[in-house]
């Protein structure tokens, strides 16, 4: 293990975290609120700490192997949580805890929108600003952004890519060296955020609302500066702009840069993870639309029609909007709005669960396994359109299935045994291990009454699924830190 290069690494991650908490402060100046201090100390502590860290080893250079690379990014999202929760645990407006500002942190930055605060609308603009700006550094992951620095550094990234990408075919790569392929994907999502918050401001929102509500979109976040939520604009047309950029940055974003370079849309069609990908969300909106109108739920099929469209996007790639209270509805649309989370997004998009494309594989795998049954001595492929894909991969599939499943059901019997109540833990967890947000049960409101403990717990749920599993679990294994 190079722990020089690591502790290096740490360092200047940490130097450059400390920068954001320096927006803020302008933001405070704008409103003149005079909750500036919590971030200036904050900046000063994540500076100084970093500069710690870095400075008996800023002369070391040399690459990253595997094991490195999943080191840092486990300690980066560890120690960047912990010391995002600073200006929330030195505010007094809101006044919280530390347990309270660890787990609003560690939901920020690992886009699971799962909060213990109320009253949003009376709190400072520059803490609703924070809330928001967390959410968007951890949306396409800050170790991407860093990877971008890292030649600068003389450092090479790969190692820290192949650890934090989301989605099993994580050796691909948009451009030959991957510092362009970092640049290439912060310059996608920074466009697609500029691109959201001209549209909310468009159809009505202020411009700070429009700003935040950009981030938690394109993050797929779904963190609001309004207890309502999306709610609170009353605003068919910024629904409908929120759910088309919840749809785009569902998708993988190596699509986006194929459109960008080859412009034109073909390829999202051929593609057969978004084809799924667009079905799935196609087939929960029927079911939950005709639901809803079977049992006049609202009072005009028209209203039904409406939430059914915005929450089905909202939960099923794991953003966590609000405009209706799901937990509320008839029959089975609470569950398998629930459930759809466990397949999530697209691989490379800022959404969490399983990913579409994993859940694709699953699905041809099984079907694979049903035509040996029929035909023992057949060869049988496993394609995604006309790629075949490697048995190693398929393999890998179904062993981050079956981790993902039995790390679900440990933590759900820790959450159980912490006094939780089956129905707020199952969905606790599988909103927060799917980094969705929104729960049933005790936390359908919020999570401010769950016992501290189980905020714990719920808290590396989310840097698990952050991180989807293996990239922190592998950690636990003796074969990793051998020599």
């Amino acid at each position: 293990m190079r722990y020089a290069s690591i502790a290096r690494i740490l360092g200047v991650l940490l130097m450059l975290f400390s920068t954001t908490h320096l927006p803020p402060l302008l933001i405070d100046l704008c409103y003149d609120e005079s909750t500036w201090r919590p971030f200036a100390l904050s900046f000063l502590v994540t500076l100084l700490t970093g500069s710690a860290i870095w400075w008996p080893f800023r002369q070391h250079k040399g690459d990253l192997r595997i094991r490195d690379g999943y080191l840092v990014t486990a300690l980066f999202w560890i120690v960047l949580g912990s010391f995002g929760a600073l200006p929330f645990a030195l505010s007094s407006a809101p006044h919280m805890g530390v347990i309270d500002s660890l787990f609003e942190s560690f939901s920020g930055l690992s886009t699971t929108g799962s909060t213990v605060l109320t009253g949003l609308d009376a709190l400072p603009h520059a803490i609703l600003y924070y809330r928001q700006q967390l959410q968007w550094l951890g949306g396409m992951g800050i170790v991407v952004l860093a990877v971008a620095v890292m030649p600068m550094l003389g450092i090479g990234g790969m190692q820290l890519y192949r650890a934090e990408m989301p989605g099993p075919l994580k050796d691909q790569k948009l451009s030959p060296r991957i510092a362009d392929t970092a640049k290439t994907l912060w310059l996608i999502y920074c466009g697609l955020t500029l691109a959201c918050a001209l549209a909310y401001w468009a159809a009505g929102m202020n411009l700070f609302d429009a700003v935040g509500h950009s981030f938690s979109t394109i993050a797929i976040g779904g963190f609001s500066t309004h207890d309502a939520s999306i709610g609170f604009f009353d605003s068919p047309l910024i629904e409908l702009i929120c759910i088309a950029f919840l749809v785009i940055s569902g998708i993988n974003f190596s699509l986006h840069f194929m459109a960008w370079r080859q412009r034109h849309l073909r390829h999202y069609l051929k593609d057969p993870e978004c084809r799924a990908y667009l079905g799935i969300l196609l087939a929960l909106f029927l079911i939950t639309a005709a639901t809803l109108v079977a049992h006049h739920h609202y009072e005009t099929p028209l209203q039904s029609i409406r939430y059914a469209a915005f929450m089905v996007v909202s939960v099923a790639t794991t953003t966590g909007f609000g405009l209706a209270d799901f937990s509320g509805w008839p029959t089975l649309l609470p569950y398998l709005l629930l459930y759809s989370t466990f397949i999530g997004a697209c691989a490379g998009s800022t959404g969490g669960g399983m990913k579409v494309m994993r859940m694709l594989l699953v699905y041809r795998q099984g079907m694979r396994e049903f035509l040996r049954l029929l035909h023992p001595n057949g060869v049988f492929l496993v394609k995604l359109g006309r790629r075949t894909v490697p048995d190693r991969v398929v393999e890998s599939v179904w062993a981050f299935f079956s981790i993902y499943l039995v790390t679900f059901v440990t933590l759900m019997l820790v959450l159980l045994a912490l006094g939780v109540d089956q129905l707020t833990a199952f969905s606790t967890l599988a909103s927060c291990l799917n980094n969705l947000g929104p729960a049933l049960g005790d936390a359908a409101a919020h999570y401010g009454n769950l016992p501290g403990s189980a905020k714990l717990v719920l808290s590396l749920a989310m840097v698990l699924g952050r991180l989807e599993v293996f990239s922190l679990l592998i950690l636990l294994t003796p074969a990793f830190w051998r020599t």
